[in-house]
């Protein structure tokens, strides 16, 4: 039974993960900016436009449908093929690496959590890597194919529970639950308490009295490609600004020249 469900499941995610026809909220980043901008154990969101991603982009009203960690060539050390730097959890092909031309034509944001040390970076870079060959959990990609036959209507308050759909088991991923768990390793929050599991008064009451802050995460399945754009705790990093843009560099063409 497993093993139908399984060849089902991968048959499913073949088919959403064909391109529809899409038209982007801005044009694509060139790889050029994208290396100029990244650091390790940067997060880079992308606007995707197969059937999964619509998906996605529907249940969390944002222009993200998937999201990966940037390791760096050096961290693969010779375990992934040249020019692969990041690590995603693909649909098809579980948790791999990828290069830039991944993401040639499309529209990206790079979002850096504020203060990491380079220990900090170096830890999340090891999580990822050595999650390398997980399978993707292709429960999520079943129940978020409901989502597709037709779009429904759902209200925007029960969307985010919708996602927190994975089994859970170690070694399955969906790509923003990869990298939250990441983050998670090192202690570092993307979404703020108000999203997560409640802080009982007690706890409060407690660590008041201590002058500490409480932190409980919310689960890893809950975290979505969007969450790492409006976190308050990230960074949205520009590429075009990072390589010295220079609007006195533009020609400009009148209305008048263009007709």
């Amino acid at each position: 039974m497993n093993r139908m469900l399984r060849q089902v499941g991968q048959r499913l995610a073949a088919f959403l993960v064909k391109p529809v026809d899409h038209s982007q909220a801005s044009p694509p980043s060139t790889s050029l900016h994208l290396r100029a901008a990244l650091q390790p154990g940067d997060v880079l969101l992308v606007e995707g436009s197969s059937r999964i991603s619509i998906a996605i982009k529907y249940l969390t009203q944002s222009t993200w449908s998937h999201a990966a960690l940037y390791v760096g060539e050096e961290a693969l050390g010779g375990r992934a093929p040249a020019g692969h730097c990041f690590v995603e959890a693909d649909v098809v092909e579980g948790v791999r690496t990828v290069g830039f031309e991944e993401f040639d034509s499309c529209h990206t944001r790079i979002c850096r959590a504020k203060g990491l040390s380079t220990q900090e970076r170096e830890a999340l870079v090891s999580f990822v890597t050595h999650r390398i060959g997980d399978q993707y959990d292709l429960r999520n990609i079943v129940d978020l194919a409901r989502y597709l036959f037709p779009t429904p209507l759902v209200p925007t308050r029960f969307r985010r529970q919708l996602l927190s759909l994975g089994s859970g088991e170690p070694t399955k991923a969906i790509c923003s639950s990869l990298i939250a768990e990441a983050f998670e390793s090192v202690r570092f929050p993307v979404i703020p308490n108000a999203y997560g599991p409640a802080v009982s008064a007690t706890e409060q009451k407690v660590a008041s009295s201590l002058g500490l802050q409480l932190y409980k995460p919310a689960h890893s399945s809950l975290v979505t490609p969007r969450d790492f754009d409006v976190s308050p705790y990230f960074e949205v990093i520009k590429p075009t600004l990072v390589s010295q843009f220079n609007h006195r560099d533009l020609e400009w063409v009148s209305q008048d020249d263009s007709v």
